[in-house]
């Protein structure tokens, strides 16, 4: 998964999580899409994921006509950030997420309680705030949920009990325990992705699965590691150890493109990235992300984002979106 790791370097994740729940049965949790608490977190403009830790009782998540049991240890994504049901079953305690997200940001990690007193459930739920099209990269082919259980090994299980600690140091006022809820939730993040990967299916297609592919892989961690490279197919095919032809098909079969399609907009997206969060100018950007000049950078960034660097900086801030 190093393609991964490479990718994450310039994603640049910004986790924490953001609710403590003891439900007891029956209880429902109405999450709202995550534009909606992306304000919420400053992040008005950005990609935001949510999920969900079970570390007791039983609960399903369900959206988009998908429903999952969850069992304790699982944790439940939602990549695409879509508008969820969180819930022990049908019931009239039902807490609407999107009426409450003042509320809820403003209690931090102090326990909520919700229910009809049966059997107890308690889970934690997550944000992973990222910029939405680097992220996409990566998120690209994944479901609209998908669970894991972190607890059948050591490093999970250590992963549940840290967080399940600092959870409950946070309110004895030790200083930087939030900082430490932040690292543990990207690490478990990172983590859930790992495992999702290992058990897709063989044909599975898309990001996370030309990843994991050993040559296609080591192609996308080359290209990610090294973007501004000239790179030519006959160099990327002999560092992979593949025919440039059949790299150019195994690309294709798992990510629709051919790699240098691939390589030309990950560098416009990145210099889109730079663009918002820089002050440099774009012939400097352009140099940075690969290309020989200004106005070949200029042109393939109009393909992909349909107007000049210049004037997306400049929508881009005008809009409140630079960082």
């Amino acid at each position: 998964m190093d393609a991964l790791s490479e990718v994450l370097k310039v994603v640049k994740l910004e986790s924490a999580f953001f609710f403590n729940g003891e439900f007891t049965a029956p209880w429902r949790f109405l999450s709202p899409e995550s534009c909606k608490i992306a304000p919420f977190l400053r992040k008005p403009g950005g990609h935001v994921i949510v999920y969900h830790l079970l570390l007791q009782g039983k609960a399903y998540a369900e959206t988009r006509d998908i429903r999952l049991l969850l069992r304790p240890g699982d944790i439940v994504i939602f990549p695409h950030g879509d508008s969820h049901i969180f819930e022990s079953g049908p019931s009239p305690y039902t807490l609407d997420g999107e009426s409450e997200l003042q509320r809820i940001f403003a209690a931090g990690l102090k326990v909520s309680r919700l229910g009809g007193g049966g059997e107890l459930s308690k889970f934690v739920c997550g944000y992973m705030a990222c910029e939405p099209r680097l992220s996409q990269t990566f998120l690209s082919g994944l479901a609209p949920l998908f669970k894991i259980n972190i607890r059948d090994d050591e490093q999970g299980a250590w992963l549940e009990n840290s967080i399940q600690l600092s959870i409950a140091e946070v309110g004895d006022g030790q200083a930087g325990r939030e900082a430490v809820l932040a690292k543990l939730s990207e690490m478990l993040f990172v983590e859930t992705l790992r495992r999702h990967v290992l058990q897709m299916p063989a044909h599975q297609t898309g990001w996370l699965a030309a990843a994991r592919d050993p040559e296609v892989g080591k192609a996308l961690a080359l290209l990610h590691s090294r973007p501004s490279q000239a790179w030519t197919l006959a160099d990327l095919a002999s560092e992979v150890g593949l025919s440039r032809s059949v790299l150019a098909q195994r690309f294709r079969q798992y990510l629709g493109e051919p790699p240098f399609a691939y390589l030309t907009r990950w560098r416009v997206q990145i210099g889109a990235q730079m663009l918002t969060s820089t002050s440099y100018s774009v012939a400097q950007i352009a140099s940075e992300v690969g290309y020989d000049s200004e106005a070949a950078f200029n042109r393939a960034f109009k393909r992909v984002f349909g107007q000049p660097p210049a004037r997306y900086r400049a929508f881009s801030r005008a809009a409140g979106t630079g960082r």
